[in-house]
């Protein structure tokens, strides 16, 4: 990799913090709360785009909350995250493109956060995007373009940006 060049090194797009509870109502304010205590950042509501009468959710119902979080804070907030799974990464979690997710099973192992019991235990789950510059082209409204294949972030590109960026680990 070309270090010199600026349009080919790696960096977060954005990184989205998502809890989901199946219902609205109490579970709801409390998965708000929680994330609003671990981000800083107001959450907005996930909804429902299906019925699934096994699960009991219909079209339209509030089924959960997410933040989006972009720049410096997405960056800081990912430096949290990885001393929660104790800077490791699974190499499945990565996708061809060069995005990854990863779940943590409780909000209280993040620094600083105490367990209340008026609130429970809720997981959740990040979703990074990762892309090198220059990629808004095939998102914007006027003349859209394919990105190149050499423009492309690949899965091997995205680990070692994210080993050098948050010291964290891949493992199989």
């Amino acid at each position: 990799m070309n270090d010199d060049n600026l349009m080919r090194k790696p960096r977060i797009v954005k990184c989205v913090v998502n809890i989901g509870v199946g219902s609205g109502g109490e579970q709801q304010r409390k998965a708000r709360k929680v994330i609003k205590m671990i981000t800083g950042q107001e959450p907005v509501d996930t909804i429902s785009k299906t019925t699934n009468a096994e699960l009991g959710i219909r079209e339209g119902q509030t089924i959960g909350c997410k933040v989006t979080l972009r720049g410096k804070k997405a960056y800081d907030f990912l430096k949290k995250a990885f001393w929660v799974t104790n800077d490791r990464i699974l190499l499945d979690n990565f996708d061809e493109n060069g995005n990854f997710s990863f779940g943590i099973d409780d909000y209280t192992d993040f620094e600083n956060m105490k367990y209340d019991p008026n609130i429970g235990i809720f997981g959740l789950d990040i979703c990074v995007e990762l892309a090198r510059k220059g990629e808004r082209i095939k998102r914007r409204r006027k003349k859209k373009r394919k990105i190149p294949e050499h423009q492309k972030l690949t899965k091997d590109e995205a680990i070692e940006f994210v080993e050098k960026a948050f010291g964290v680990e891949a493992i199989e």
